[in-house]
């Protein structure tokens, strides 16, 4: 589980195609400090397994299923990248509860600035916005965000200043895509709700 705060700006160093899956190379001294073979590192949003590791990089390797529903596949050395490791049992929860699961990509629609901070416009995919909820949690890039203003078809996020120059999402732009994972509780909700809706109606049928 991770919970949104990026630990570190990394970068893409190399990307080898496998033909059904391609191997990441990645560099992120503080997200390899202690990194075993195995571990979780979430890159983008994204949760990948360390395949391999030496001092300041690691290795991942990401299946044609998850290029396909990210925008990891766009990935080239020289990108920068949000990283972060999973949270110790016992850490402080500074975000939401992040799964690292993308639920699609949305598009940075438009971008407004003002003297602190930044509004950003992002154009979501059909079948999202029913989770989406002013004030609620979103996950976007792998940066837990609150939702300022949620739309039929787009939501508004606020950008503090260090969110700019710490994460990806300070140098993104209109037409750039955004990895999005929605708030798992509001998935559960309505997957409870629909089942017990489900019941009471089979229930009232017979």
């Amino acid at each position: 589980m991770f919970t949104g705060i990026v630990e570190e700006l990394g970068e893409v160093t190399a990307v080898e195609d496998l033909g059904d899956s391609c191997r990441f190379t990645l560099r992120g001294p503080v997200v390899t400090e202690g990194a075993k073979h195995g571990d979780s590192i979430a890159v983008n949003g994204v949760c990948l397994t360390v395949a391999d590791h030496r001092d300041d990089w690691f290795t991942a390797d990401v299946m044609a299923e998850t290029l396909k529903r990210s925008s990891l596949g766009a990935l080239a050395p020289g990108s920068p990248v949000n990283l972060e490791r999973t949270v110790a049992v016992g850490g402080r929860l500074g975000g939401h509860i992040v799964q690292g699961h993308v639920d699609g990509t949305g598009t940075i629609a438009a971008r407004e600035a003002s003297e602190h901070w930044e509004i950003v416009t992002v154009q979501l995919p059909a079948g999202l916005s029913r989770y989406v909820v002013e004030k609620g949690s979103i996950t976007v890039d792998g940066v837990s965000l609150t939702v300022v203003e949620a739309g039929a078809d787009h939501f508004t996020i606020s950008l503090i200043p260090t969110t700019l120059a710490l994460t990806t999402l300070g140098s993104k732009g209109p037409g750039d895509p955004v990895n999005l994972e929605v708030d798992v509780l509001a998935k559960y909700v309505e997957r409870l709700l629909g089942d017990r809706t489900a019941a009471t109606g089979t229930e009232a049928a017979g």
